[in-house]
């Protein structure tokens, strides 16, 4: 009977000796060495890829924004702020319906069909508002001028980034809105253009949210 006590206390003892080491090992030291390494090697990255502006953070690199102007009396889909370059629709996004204390976006693609018809009726009134919206005067986009990011939300619908071809296409509007030369947008785009990851993975793209506070500097130099 002692024996079976002490044999009992023994086991006890060493499974709980390694439950707090394993504890220290993998719930301290292994997340402060993961993070310091972090923090030292990919320390923007590791904290959200934040972006600044005058100082504050604005946004992440990772994660669109819109640029919209605010709702109108009885208006339930906001106006494209034309002022700024915008990014590729959100039609995937959602609103949460189960915690609405925090007003949380819900991230995610339209799961449609390519032969949707509301799929179909999306992308056309998007096209539609593209051609409407970058036409100014002296210079009038054609339909098949409109790149398929310019009508089309990607997988989350949050994605942050647009084509070159989209970028160049509302080139006309940005300088028309905010009093710049086509020059100086057009300088504006190349200048934020990056090419593929390592020259092979991905497409050439824009960030939307880093080119805007570039186009808002520049107008501010500008006036």
């Amino acid at each position: 009977m002692n024996n079976s006590v002490s044999n009992t206390a023994r086991l006890l003892g060493a499974g709980l000796r390694a439950l707090l080491l394993l504890t220290l090992v993998t719930g301290v030291i292994y997340p402060l060495v993961v993070t310091g390494i972090a923090q030292g090697l990919f320390n923007n990255k590791a904290n959200g890829s934040e972006i600044k502006s005058e100082g504050k953070v604005v946004g992440s690199s990772l994660i669109g924004q819109s640029y919209n102007l605010p709702l109108k009396k009885g208006q339930e889909t906001p106006d494209a702020d034309l002022r700024w370059f915008q990014g590729r629709p959100a039609n995937g996004l959602g609103a949460n319906s189960v915690n609405t204390r925090y007003k949380l976006i819900l991230s995610g693609a339209t799961n449609l069909s390519a032969d949707n018809k509301d799929l179909i009726q999306q992308v056309k009134d998007a096209q539609a508002a593209v051609v409407k919206d970058n036409s100014v005067p002296g210079y009038t986009v054609k339909v098949s001028q409109v790149p398929a990011d310019a009508v089309t939300s990607s997988g989350s619908g949050l994605d942050p980034d647009i084509s070159p071809a989209y970028a160049e296409l509302q080139v006309h509007r940005i300088a028309e809105k905010n009093g710049l030369s086509l020059a100086q947008v057009d300088k504006l785009v190349k200048n934020h253009t990056e090419g593929r990851t390592l020259g092979f993975m991905g497409e050439p793209r824009v960030n939307v949210l880093e080119i805007n506070i570039s186009l808002k500097d520049l107008v501010a130099k500008g006036n």
